[in-house]
C-alpha cells in the first residue's frame, strides 16, 4: 500500500537551516506530483510546495525564495530544503500524494524554530 515517511524535522535557531525527506513506497513514485504541507499548532493545514512529476515546481509565497523542494526517483525520495527559517516556519510538515482520487499522508514531522 501507499506509504509515505517524513523525517529530518527539529530544533533550529533563527536564520538556520533544514532538510525534510519524504520517502516514498507503493507507487510508481516518478509518476506522481508530490506536495509539501505544514500544520501549526491551532491552524488549519497549508500547502507549501509541489514538485510534479516532469520537476516543475510551485510554492506558497511565505516560502517562496527560502524553501526549495526537490525529488529523487531513484531514490523514491522527496526532499524539502528550508533555509533562512523563522519561527513562524514552526510546525509539523507532512508530504502528500494523491494516489487513486485520494489524499495520501504521511504522518509528519516537527520543525521548530525558535532562540
Amino acid at each position: 500500500q501507499v506509504q509515505l515517511v517524513e523525517s529530518g524535522g527539529g530544533l533550529v535557531q533563527p536564520g538556520g537551516s533544514l532538510r525534510l525527506s519524504c520517502a516514498a513506497s507503493g507507487f510508481t513514485f516518478s509518476n506522481y506530483a508530490m506536495m509539501w504541507y505544514r500544520q501549526a499548532p491551532g491552524k488549519e493545514r497549508d500547502w507549501v510546495a509541489t514538485i510534479t512529476s516532469s520537476g516543475s515546481t510551485n510554492y506558497a509565497d511565505s516560502v517562496k525564495g527560502r524553501f526549495t523542494i526537490s525529488r529523487d526517483n531513484a531514490k523514491n525520495t522527496l526532499y524539502l530544503q528550508m533555509n533562512s527559517l523563522k519561527p513562524e516556519d514552526t510546525a509539523v510538515y507532512y508530504c502528500k500524494v494523491i494516489y487513486g482520487l485520494l489524499s495520501r499522508w504521511g504522518q509528519g514531522t516537527q520543525v521548530t524554530v525558535s532562540s
